[in-house]
């Protein structure tokens, strides 16, 4: 070390100001209560780094921030070499030679030349020339956080009063610094804790969404808006594995809604290997990492893809698009929020499947049954008829006797008759005629008649609609009315045994009420296989937005539904010139 050159022990406070003249007291001052109050670290180290410069007259400042390893600078932020210079130099100091001295032996440093020094290392091809030194640590809590350098004071080598600013700055700075990162961690739990309490608000209102709907187009649709305010992303678009391939089934946002029903194979796509590997992953490169048409239809440059996980089960894949706010890219704190919800995303998407699935099941297996009502109608009914009237031709095939021939055919005809009868009940029992040419009241009418025609018994029916309107009700609902009464109609004839059926039909407030009441034996309405096409007319009113309620007895059964009162848009007028 020249003859010059100083290693200073740490001055305290009284110490070090005591050397100090007016101006630099007062200039400390002005700017110990800026530094202090400044809550942002970035903004504290460049104005710490300003104002080091200001104190001494120095051409060049930098802080050195420590690694945690105590051994090595994380960060070196500079102040008065520009963005030209430092690509010139290259890569940042990391903590070797002097700067190393001064990470060893945490103290005031001052140098007349700092390449005389033994520990100096040099500087690297572009570096601007550097001579006089001053280092001083940055200690906060008793521990070195950094340090604080400076060379090339303009007017000589750093002096005593010089060292003595810097150290009484670096107190300050080590007391703004620590208040700054204080804050930054208060900012950030506050945030961590707002994500958590909008991701358990989100999810709540997914279990209370879902805890009324079952339909799975609406449990997609709102988890997919969900999940978009969640992270607060430009566009969010939902995934479900089918087979081989995933299928875009709900899409938020900035994205072209012809989006949903495209395909991508799980073989060889990124969707698919987060859906395979059960993890999440960051893209930072939307069109280079996205292919099969996800890439090209989703104008975004970045992306979070998450795994929908029920039961070990992958059920497919949510894909946020650019982050709004912050953005646009995802960060860390984005996917374990996204992960949180999509567990819960899935949980509705299997219930609502399985809910979809058990109705698909029930659906078929109440149109099977129906078909098995009208096979057994046709066999029982109108093929023995038939098989009956082969026989009798053909008994008489060979006859002479004009009389038997006359006989036979005269039955035949009746017969024929008949079955003719049979056959248009059961096509008006398939799709009435009248229902669509004349409306919901002459169809159940004519339904009426055939069941007293074809029955004992005593059927009654009453109707109380709303015709101030002339508008007939949609076709949609009109289907639904009929073949709830006849689905309890017929189990009231042919099942319970009834002497007696009482059938209403009322309106209110745009709400259309049916009514079957009987006297029969009753049956039990939970007995899924009992029969009586409870299935189909359950599934039949839900499809149609309505309600059903079966009350049954050994003194009787009551069936009532309601459904909306939707009239058919009234017919434009033609326009007279």
């Amino acid at each position: 070390m020249a003859p010059d050159d100083q290693v200073s022990k740490q001055a305290g406070p009284a110490d070090a100001t005591s050397g100090l003249d007016e101006r630099r007291l007062r200039l400390l001052l002005e700017i110990g209560r800026s530094v202090v109050s400044e809550l942002d670290l970035e903004v504290v180290l460049v104005n710490v780094l300003a104002a080091a410069r200001e104190l001494t007259g120095a051409r060049y400042a930098a802080m050195g921030v420590l690694a945690p390893d105590r051994r090595s600078l994380e960060r070196f932020v500079t102040s008065g070499i520009d963005a030209e210079v430092q690509m010139q130099i290259g890569d940042l100091p990391r903590g070797r030679g002097i700067l190393g001295l001064l990470i060893d032996e945490p103290r005031p440093l001052r140098l007349t030349d700092v390449g005389t020094h033994p520990r100096s290392y040099g500087f690297p091809l572009g570096h601007p020339p550097m001579a006089t030194f001053l280092g001083v640590p940055v200690v906060i809590r008793g521990e070195a956080w950094g340090n604080l350098y400076l060379t090339e004071k303009k007017s000589g080598p750093f002096d005593e009063q010089d060292e003595a600013a810097i150290v009484v700055l670096a107190g300050w700075a080590a007391t703004a610094i620590d208040n700054a990162r204080r804050y930054q961690g208060e900012l950030n739990r506050r945030d961590a804790l707002e994500r958590a309490v909008r991701a358990l608000e989100t999810t709540t209102e997914i279990a209370r969404a879902i805890g009324g709907e079952t339909r799975l187009d609406r449990v997609l649709e709102l988890i997919v808006k969900r999940g978009r305010a969640l992270v607060e992303a430009q566009s969010m678009v939902l995934l479900l594995r089918d087979g081989d391939e995933l299928v875009v089934t709900a899409v938020a946002g900035s994205v072209d809604s012809g989006l949903v029903g495209e395909r991508v194979p799980i073989e060889g796509s990124a969707t698919g290997a987060v859906l395979r590997g059960r993890r999440a992953e960051l893209i930072a490169d939307v069109q280079g990492r996205l292919r099969y048409g996800l890439g090209e239809r989703v104008e975004a440059s970045t992306g979070l893809l998450v795994p929908l996980l029920f039961h070990g089960r992958a059920l497919g894949v949510f894909c946020a698009f650019d982050r709004l706010a912050n953005g646009p890219g995802f960060s860390a704190e984005d996917e374990h929020l996204m992960e949180a919800f999509a567990a819960s995303a899935a949980t509705a998407v299997a219930t609502a499947q399985n809910v979809a699935q058990l109705g698909l099941r029930r659906s078929i297996e109440a149109a099977e049954n129906e078909r098995g009502r009208w096979a057994r109608e046709l066999h029982d009914e109108t093929l023995q008829e038939l098989a009956a009237l082969k026989i009798g031709l053909a008994s008489v095939r060979r006859s002479a006797d004009p009389a038997t021939v006359s006989g036979v055919l005269e039955d035949a005809v009746v017969q024929i008759g008949s079955t003719i009868r049979d056959l248009r009940a059961i096509i008006n029992d398939l799709r009435p005629a009248s229902l669509d040419a004349l409306g919901i009241v002459p169809a159940l009418d004519a339904l009426v008649d055939r069941a007293r025609a074809r029955s004992t018994v005593d059927v009654a029916f009453t109707a109380d609609l709303a015709f101030a309107t002339p508008r007939r009700l949609t076709p949609g609902i009109e289907l639904a009315v009929y073949r709830l009464v006849q689905e309890a109609l017929t189990n009231a004839v042919r099942h319970a045994g009834a002497s007696t059926v009482r059938i209403e039909l009322s309106e209110d407030r745009e709400v259309l009420t049916g009514v079957v009441c009987d006297d029969g034996g009753g049956f039990d309405p939970a007995d899924t296989d009992a029969g009586f096409g409870l299935i189909g007319m359950r599934e039949r009113v839900t499809l149609a937005g309505g309600t059903l309620a079966v009350a049954s007895s050994a003194a009787g059964t009551e069936v009532r539904f309601t459904l909306p009162a939707a009239r058919r848009p009234e017919p434009e007028r033609e326009r007279q010139d």
